[in-house]
């Protein structure tokens, strides 16, 4: 009888437990979610409706915002700026930034320690506090409104640095890359044909941060970039404006249109992250 008793409170207690982590996890992606529905509501209606009350039903202004965010803004041309920022800043940092930890992890040269702490001291600093010296040199050099100034900096991405040491360090054997060496492997030919598929999963996930990142990028751009035909999508939403005041209405919109293109990334790159480590847990199984 009290084993009977013991189990079905054992029961009970599992059952609980299970309970309050389902609600758990409802109430926190119900807190994540909500402002996304917000967004997608408020784009269905016009500026009265979103400032004096709260939507909790979608809207009949749907067309009419979409009217006044075309006519204010060149959509194409906005998604046609920020994919090329996005794409060359994914790809610039994504490859130097792989290099540069592939030699922390791998070679051995004086220094080494001291340079990586520097980079985590770096890492650990707001970018918001060099921003107006970057501005002046930037100024200095001749080349605002270039798309150049907010790609190359990204070369010295030191938490994607940090991210990938610490991935080789514990996935990319020092063996292997012995033994490519003693088949008479140049180094450049090891990082393309031995490193970068082994660190594959890391830059992936890397990546798709760096380009959702880029993406929703406002600040940096705001600051170098004043040429209206070369602003990022992001940017252009930012700018849109009735008569006298915000238009929230299509700036809602606008927001719903910049957020497809991000889920869409993030949806290929979480299927790519998961069929890598499925594939890598076999291989060591």
């Amino acid at each position: 009888m009290n084993t009977k008793t013991n189990v079905n409170a054992l029961v009970f207690r599992r059952k609980l437990v299970h309970g309050l982590l389902i609600a758990f996890c409802s109430l926190v992606a119900i807190t994540a979610f909500y402002p996304f529905f917000v967004m997608i509501v408020s784009s269905t209606h016009d500026n009265f409706n979103i400032v004096s009350k709260i939507n909790l039903l979608p809207g009949s202004h749907l067309l009419e915002n979409y009217e006044r965010l075309t006519r204010n803004m060149n959509i194409l041309t906005g998604i046609k700026n920020s994919i090329i920022l996005s794409v060359s800043v994914t790809v610039v940092e994504t490859y130097f930034t792989v290099m540069t930890a592939y030699a922390f992890a791998k070679f051995r040269f004086r220094g080494r320690n001291l340079l990586f702490g520097v980079i985590l001291v770096f890492m650990m600093l707001p970018g918001q506090l060099g921003i107006i010296g970057f501005y002046k040199e930037i100024q200095a050099l001749k080349m605002m409104n270039s798309y150049l100034t907010l790609i190359i900096p990204t070369i010295a991405n030191c938490f994607a640095v940090f991210f990938y040491k610490q991935y080789m360090d514990t996935s990319l054997p020092s063996e292997l890359i012995e033994a490519s060496i003693m088949d008479g492997c140049k180094e450049i030919q090891i990082f393309h044909s031995i490193v970068i598929p082994l660190v594959k999963p890391a830059m992936v996930t890397q990546a798709v941060l760096t380009f959702i990142g880029t993406w929703n990028s406002y600040l940096n751009p705001l600051i170098l970039l004043n040429d209206k035909e070369k602003f990022t999508l992001t940017l252009m939403i930012a700018t849109v404006r009735d008569a006298t005041n915000a238009d929230y209405g299509a700036q809602y919109l606008g927001m719903v249109i910049s957020v497809i293109p991000t889920v869409i990334i993030y949806c290929f790159g979480s299927k790519t992250i998961m069929e890598k480590i499925t594939v890598g847990a076999a291989v060591k199984g």
